[in-house]
């Protein structure tokens, strides 16, 4: 466990914010920051930058959920949210907002440490298939590029497929580019001189 983290809590119960204070340090987590307004929030994130976000509030609603999604930047890191009670379109709404962790009936000190531990790899999880997927669609656009740019050559040259990848290869070798860049450079003149 990451005990080096800065983790934002936004509580707006004095004693309440004592209480999870007391439970991430009793975690472990020693760099912690309360704020007790989501109002204040993306004001904090900016300045502070925190690594988690830990929220609890009692009754949140469908436009709060919404505006902590895009001001706490949850697809960048992980969020936690507690509640007391919520319903079908809530959880539908902090899903579609990023949270990475939504537990219904309140903040207990003694479920803290493990939820926040579930949100932090739970959001782990879901980055690196994002970055998979991020890469994947990365791969395909290039192939893409590199075959129109293979076929440029194909009709300008008269010459075979693998003839034509092997001399974007070679271009590329020697002008000590990515076989990509050469190819866009390519499409990119081809789509010029039309």
């Amino acid at each position: 466990m990451q005990t080096d983290l800065k983790i934002l809590v936004v509580e707006d119960d004095p004693q309440k914010a004592r209480d999870i204070i007391d439970a991430l340090t009793d975690g472990g987590w020693k760099n912690l920051s309360v704020i007790g307004s989501a109002g204040a929030l993306e004001r904090t994130i900016t300045t502070q930058d925190p690594d988690i976000i830990l929220i609890d509030l009692a009754n949140p609603d469908r436009d709060t959920l919404e505006h902590l999604g895009l001001v706490s930047n949850a697809r960048n890191r992980p969020v936690a949210m507690f509640v007391d009670r919520t319903d079908d379109a809530m959880t539908q709404a902090a899903i579609s907002a990023g949270v990475s962790a939504y537990v219904v009936n309140g903040l207990m000190k003694d479920r803290i440490k493990p939820v926040l531990e579930t949100a932090i790899a739970r959001f782990g999880m879901f980055a690196k298939m994002q970055s998979e997927l991020d890469a994947a669609k990365q791969a395909l656009t290039d192939r893409k590029t590199i075959d129109r740019a293979k076929g440029l050559l194909i009709r300008a040259r008269n010459i075979s497929e693998d003839e034509a990848y092997n001399l974007l290869r070679k271009t590329a070798m020697d002008q000590g580019r990515k076989v990509i860049d050469v190819a866009t450079a390519l499409v990119t003149a081809a789509e010029l001189l039309q």
